[in-house]
């Protein structure tokens, strides 16, 4: 993969991947090659593994003001006039739509550090995450409905999940701004910070922590608690058994609790790296 233009990566420690939408002049719009590169980077972080902990965050005033309305007056042409344009109405959403659900898919927590504006498609890549930490200046917009249409990458499935019904309809019918303190509130983001530098700290640091554990634990939990989330209680304690079953290990809890004891940082297997089968033949 050729070096982004829309991101900048880093690791820290080796095990925390650090992404950085990095078009502040552009307030982090979502173009082609915007969507492009993410897809690229987070399959490329899912099918590595070393990845345990992902931090999303941005630069500039906003954390991004979501699709970049230009591309659809130009390089993407919406054909409403007949059946077949319609129809690929649909798989372009669809494309879209799974670039953003690699990123809830991904094998390690990720965490979102969200400063000023998040706004229409920014919601939508937000509420993919496991943790969500905002600025006191952060606001979400579903920007959408102000433009005359639905929003369709996400926010109108995802956030229900996250945040109470009543608000959600509020928010989707009207495209009124969310400030971060309500958004703590209703359980949207974590926790609130006075500046974008103590938000990232903060970010990193739980990615440290979680970084710290045992990468299958980790992702065993996260399997479980995506799964407990979209079915009964009795479905996902039958899911855990098999879950618990399959990914047990004596040596991992031996080598937490040593590391416990003995305040180290433990010594964990690495998940296995995955290939395609394009790629096995």
């Amino acid at each position: 993969m050729s070096a982004p233009t829309c991101f900048s990566l880093n690791w820290i420690d080796g095990h925390i991947a650090h992404l950085v939408l990095s078009r502040p002049e552009a307030m982090n719009t979502m173009h082609p090659t915007f969507w492009r590169e993410l897809d690229e980077i987070v399959t490329q972080l899912h099918r590595e593994g070393t990845a345990r902990a992902l931090v999303i965050s941005s630069t500039g005033k906003h954390f991004s003001a979501g699709m970049a309305l230009e591309t659809f007056a130009g390089a993407i042409q919406m054909d409403d006039q007949s059946p077949e344009g319609r129809a690929a109405i649909f798989d372009l959403l669809t494309d879209m739509q799974a670039t953003f659900t690699k990123i809830e898919a991904l094998r390690c927590p990720v965490i979102f550090a969200i400063q000023g504006g998040c706004i229409g498609g920014a919601v939508d890549m937000v509420t993919t995450g496991c943790i969500r930490y905002a600025t006191q200046d952060a606001f979400f917009c579903i920007q959408e409905i102000n433009i005359g249409m639905v929003a369709d990458v996400g926010t109108l499935q995802r956030l229900p999940k996250l945040v109470p019904f009543a608000v959600v309809k509020e928010l989707a019918y009207t495209g009124r701004r969310l400030g971060a303190a309500k958004a703590e509130q209703y359980g949207l983001v974590n926790a609130v910070f006075d500046t974008p530098e103590a938000m990232l700290a903060a970010a990193l640091q739980c990615a440290k922590e979680i970084a710290s554990k045992p990468p299958i634990a980790i992702w065993g939990t996260k399997q479980a608690v995506t799964y407990a989330r979209d079915h009964s209680v009795e479905d996902s304690l039958r899911q855990m058994g098999w879950l618990q079953g399959a990914i047990w290990s004596n040596a991992h809890v031996r080598e937490s609790i040593a590391a416990m004891k003995d305040k180290r940082a433990g010594s964990f297997t690495p998940l296995s790296a995955l290939q395609s089968f394009k790629e096995l033949g």
